[in-house]
C-alpha cells in the first residue's frame, strides 16, 4: 500500500494536469472499483470540472465544481494515468503507464471536453473511486478514524505528544503507525524517524519524554518532507507523475540496511519484529530497552 509521500507524489503531478479540466463522460468495470449511482454520477459528477486535489493520509480526493468529490484510493497496486499529448501515469509502475489503455487493469476512464482522458487502474481490484458530497468527505469511516496530518503547521509538537501518550503503553513504533495517531505514517518512515531520534522501535511510549517525543515528531516531518522531494519511498511498487521510481528509498539510513555499517558509526544495523513489522535499527544509536531480544 502506498505510503503517505507517494499519495502526494501522484496528487502533485495530476494536478498540474487535471485542475479545470470538464468532465464529459465516465465509464467503469466493476461496482467495486466505483462503487456510485448513476443518477448521482450523471447529476453531480458529468458536466462538472475539476477545481482541486487534495490529499488526506494515504487517500487522494479530486473536488469538483459540483460541491461533490471523488474520493481516490490507490489501494496495493492502483496507478492514475494521465492521456493527452503528452502522457503522465502515476503508481504500480507495470506496463499500463506506457501501454495503450484502456486495458485488462483500467477500471474508471474519465473523459474530459478537450478528448484528454484519465484512467485509474488497479491490477488487483482493491482500489475505489467514490463520488460524495464534499462536506461529507471527512465523514467516511476510513477518514473518521485517521488522526492529524504531520506536515501542516497546525500539528504541534504538543498535539503529538498527548496523542502518543494516549498509547503509553505500546511501543512507540507501534504508536507511530497507528493511522488514529497520526495520519500517513507508514513502515519506512517509522524506522528512518526513529533512528534519526535516537530511540529504539521497541522502547514502550511511556519511557519517553516529552523533548524525546518533539524531537521523533520534528524527524518524522523531515523524513517524510525528504522523501516527497525525493518522489516517494517505494523502489518496486510506485513511481511519480513522470514515470519515474521514487529514489528516497536509495537515502534510507536503517531501511532495507541490514547487515550493513551503520552510517552514524559502524555498528552492523539489525532487523527485527516490533509492531509486526520487520524493524531496522542500529544497536548502539538505539539501545534496546531491557528485556528486548
Amino acid at each position: 500500500m502506498p505510503e503517505l509521500p507517494e499519495v502526494e507524489t501522484v496528487k502533485r503531478g495530476l494536478e498540474k494536469l487535471v485542475i479545470g479540466k470538464k468532465i464529459i463522460a465516465v465509464s467503469h468495470d466493476t461496482d467495486k472499483s466505483f462503487p456510485n449511482d448513476p443518477e448521482m454520477v450523471d447529476e453531480f459528477m458529468i458536466g462538472a470540472r475539476i477545481t482541486g486535489l487534495r490529499r488526506r493520509g494515504k487517500a487522494m480526493m479530486l473536488d469538483l465544481s459540483t460541491n461533490y468529490s471523488l474520493v481516490v484510493h490507490l489501494k496495493m497496486t492502483g496507478q492514475m494515468v494521465f492521456v493527452g499529448k503528452e502522457r503522465f501515469g502515476a503508481g504500480h509502475p507495470n506496463d499500463s503507464l506506457i501501454d495503450s489503455l484502456p486495458d485488462k487493469s483500467t477500471r474508471v476512464t474519465m473523459t474530459f471536453s478537450d478528448k484528454t482522458q484519465l484512467f485509474f487502474n488497479d491490477q488487483r481490484k482493491f482500489g475505489w473511486v467514490k463520488l460524495m458530497p464534499t462536506a461529507e468527505v471527512e465523514s467516511l469511516p476510513f477518514f473518521q478514524k485517521l488522526g492529524p496530518e504531520p506536515l501542516v503547521d497546525s500539528f504541534t509538537s504538543k498535539e503529538f505528544t498527548e496523542r502518543m501518550k494516549r498509547r503509553k503503553n505500546t511501543t512507540v513504533k507501534a504508536a507511530l503507525l497507528d493511522q488514529s495517531v497520526l495520519a500517513g505514517v507508514g513502515n519506512i518512515y517509522a524506522d528512518e524517524s526513529l533512528f534519526t531520534s535516537n530511540i529504539h522501535p521497541a522502547r514502550r511510549v511511556r519511557e519517553l519524554t516529552n523533548k524525546q517525543l518533539s524531537t521523533l515528531l520534528e524527524e518524522v516531518k523531515d523524513v517524510l518532507e525528504l522523501s516527497i522531494e525525493k518522489g516517494g519511498s517505494t523502489d518496486r511498487n510506485y513511481v511519480d507523475a513522470e514515470g519515474k521510481k521514487g529514489s528516497y528509498i536509495t537515502f534510507a539510513k536503517v531501511f532495507r540496511r541490514e547487515g550493513e555499517p551503520c552510517l552514524v558509526d559502524g555498528t552492523i544495523i539489525l532487523k527485527s519484529r516490533v509492531a509486526g513489522r520487520g524493524t531496522h535499527y542500529c544497536p548502539t544509536c538505539q539501545p534496546a530497552p531491557r528485556g528486548f531480544k
